[in-house]
């Protein structure tokens, strides 16, 4: 667990408005027929022009700066070839270094027409998200957040995916301490203001069983459900939070 100071939060939130530049315009940029490969593109484009690096490039042998994950995919989905079509439903995950620091971020977006059901699972995803940013302060725990955002996602019928989890972030991509998206409020580890965190509820319209695909990387939902994710970088305060990233949604 590692505290930052006003001048590493300085630091971060500039990254962090950059970073929501970036996915702002890759997320605009999503339409019918283009590639996931053509993303990524616009995504290396934009991180190079502002004076940053991509934090997911060559990290652990990641190809890319963008993670592309369509559809049952749920997260670190490779760009490739790949068209997007309408009905099609698309998790952008990005991760920048700036000034030393790195922020993380994601969003799902539909193509196209998408299904009622689809838009719903955006549309909770994105909710839980801020059900759980709610608990958030000095002297909470993760598990006030994990029970804030499974509540609500199983209220609305989806299930909240227990392998992977949110994290710190700031001097590495994955710091501690480790955030579920489920839990037993009052339980777990207590945040502390100066804790930055990427905080990404994942969730599926199916079971929350997942597997990695052969290429090593993507994670898929084994039932073939689709499934959506939204992250942003917060700190932690004394009497609730900061975006780091901004929302873009």
């Amino acid at each position: 667990m590692i505290l930052k100071n006003k001048t590493d939060l300085k630091k971060l939130k500039a990254g962090g408005a950059l970073l929501a530049s970036v996915l702002k315009k890759v997320s605009t940029s999503i339409e019918i027929g283009i590639t996931t490969k053509e993303l990524d593109n616009i995504a290396q484009k934009l991180i190079k022009d502002f004076g940053a690096k991509p934090s997911f490039l060559g990290f652990e042998g990641y190809p890319a700066a963008l993670c592309t994950s369509v559809n049952e995919q749920l997260v670190h989905g490779i760009p490739n070839n790949y068209q997007l079509k309408s009905g099609d439903i698309i998790g952008i995950d990005c991760g920048v270094w700036y000034e030393g620091f790195c922020t993380d971020m994601a969003l799902t977006v539909g193509v196209g027409k998408i299904t009622e059901q689809d838009e719903k699972l955006i549309k909770v995803t994105k909710q839980s998200l801020n059900e759980g940013l709610n608990t958030i302060k000095a002297g909470s725990k993760t598990g006030d957040y994990g029970y804030a955002v499974q509540t609500y996602v199983e209220k609305n019928g989806f299930s909240v995916i227990r392998s992977l989890v949110g994290h710190g972030v700031g001097l590495a991509v994955h710091e501690e301490p480790r955030v579920p998206n489920y839990g037993e409020a009052g339980k777990g580890q207590i945040f502390s203001a100066g804790m930055v965190l990427a905080l990404e509820p994942m969730v599926s319209i199916g079971s929350y069983q997942i597997e990695t695909l052969a290429d090593g990387w993507t994670i898929v939902m084994t039932d073939g459900a689709n499934s959506a994710h939204f992250e942003l970088t917060i700190v932690v305060t004394e009497d609730g939070y900061d975006l780091i990233t901004p929302k873009i949604w």
